[in-house]
C-alpha cells in the first residue's frame, strides 16, 4: 500500500470512525466468505454421527456441534458466503431497478411520476416481511428467489431517494446549462444529474443490504428461504432453538451472533457513508 493511499485510508478512518469499524467487520466476513474452504477445519455439511451436540472445545470442534453432528464453526464460516451471496446481488437489484425509475420520475414530473409514485406506494404498503414469506412460498424456497424477492422489494426505496435529489437538481444552474448546451437529454440525466443524486443512494445501500441479510435470515427461520444442510444462518438459528431449552446452547448463538455482527457492520458502514457524502460536513473538512 502506497503512503497516499494510507494516509486516505487514515484520514477516512478520521473523518467517520463508524465507517472505518463498520467496514471493517465487512472485510473480516469477506475475508471469510472468499476462504472459506481454506479457513473452515472441516466441511460444512460433514456429519459426525457419533459426535452430535458436542459442547464447544470438545476435541477438533472448537464451536461444538450441532444435532447432526456438523461441525458448527465450520457451518458459521461457511454461512458469510450465503450471507454475501444474498446481499451483494440483492443490493444490485435494488439499485438497478430503483435508481433508473427515481430519475425518470423525477425528471419526467407530471403523470409519469404520479403513476411510478403510486406503483411504489402499493408495493410498500404491504408489511415487507409478509409479502416476502408469501412471495417466496409461491414462487419457491430456491437461493434466487429469495435474492429477487429482496431485491425487488426494497428498489422502491431507492427510487424515492433518488427522485427526490433529481427534484432538487432539475432546476439547478448547472442543469440548465446543459440542457442549453443542446445535451440530449439522456446526457443530462447521466452525466450531470445522476452522478449527484446518486450519493444518498449510495449510501442507503449497505444499510439495506443489512435488511437483506435479515429477510434472509428470518425466511430461514421460518422455514421458507434456504433451508438446512446448506450452512445459512437463519437456517442454523432454526435447527438450534428447539436444543437450547435442553442446554446446547451453542447451536443457535454462534450463527446469532455471526448474523448480528455482520449486520451491525453494513449498518455502521451505511451510517458512516452518510456521514463521509455529506456535502456540509465535507465543505468543512469535519
Amino acid at each position: 500500500m502506497s503512503t497516499t493511499t494510507l494516509d486516505r485510508v487514515i484520514g477516512t478512518a478520521r473523518r467517520s470512525p463508524t465507517f472505518a469499524v463498520g467496514f471493517g467487520v465487512i472485510m473480516v466476513f469477506a475475508f471469510l466468505a472468499a476462504f472459506a474452504d481454506v479457513i473452515a477445519p472441516l466441511p460444512p455439511t460433514l456429519s459426525h454421527p457419533y459426535d452430535t451436540l458436542r459442547p464447544p472445545g470438545t476435541g477438533a470442534f472448537i464451536l461444538g456441534t450441532d444435532g447432526n453432528g456438523m461441525d458448527v464453526l465450520s457451518r458459521v464460516i461457511h454461512g458469510a458466503r450465503y450471507a454475501f451471496g444474498i446481499a451483494l446481488p440483492a443490493g444490485a437489484i435494488m439499485a438497478v431497478v430503483g435508481i433508473p425509475l427515481g430519475l425518470i420520475a423525477g425528471w419526467r414530473g407530471g403523470w409519469v411520476d404520479e403513476v411510478l409514485l403510486r406503483v411504489l406506494d402499493v408495493l410498500r404498503a404491504f408489511p415487507t416481511i409478509i409479502l416476502a414469506l408469501a412471495i417466496v412460498a409461491a414462487t419457491g424456497q430456491g437461493f434466487l428467489n429469495v435474492i429477487l424477492v429482496v431485491g425487488f422489494l426494497d428498489s422502491p426505496i431507492f427510487a424515492r431517494i433518488v427522485r427526490a435529489e433529481v427534484l432538487a437538481l432539475r432546476n439547478a444552474t448547472f442543469v440548465r446549462a446543459a440542457v442549453a448546451a443542446g445535451n440530449p437529454e439522456w446526457r443530462v440525466l447521466l452525466v450531470h444529474i445522476l452522478p449527484n443524486a446518486i450519493l444518498g443512494a449510495t449510501a442507503q445501500l449497505p444499510l439495506r443490504m443489512a435488511w437483506a441479510v435479515r429477510i434472509s435470515a428470518t425466511l430461514a427461520f421460518i422455514g421458507i428461504g434456504v433451508q438446512a444442510p446448506a450452512p445459512e444462518w437463519g437456517a442454523m438459528i432454526r435447527q438450534g432453538a428447539e436444543y437450547v431449552i435442553s442446554g446446547e446452547w451453542w447451536v443457535a448463538l454462534f450463527p446469532g451472533l455471526a448474523l448480528i455482527a455482520l449486520v451491525l457492520g453494513l449498518n455502521l458502514t451505511g451510517d458512516g457513508l452518510s456521514d463521509l457524502l455529506d456535502p456540509k460536513r465535507r465543505a468543512t473538512g469535519k
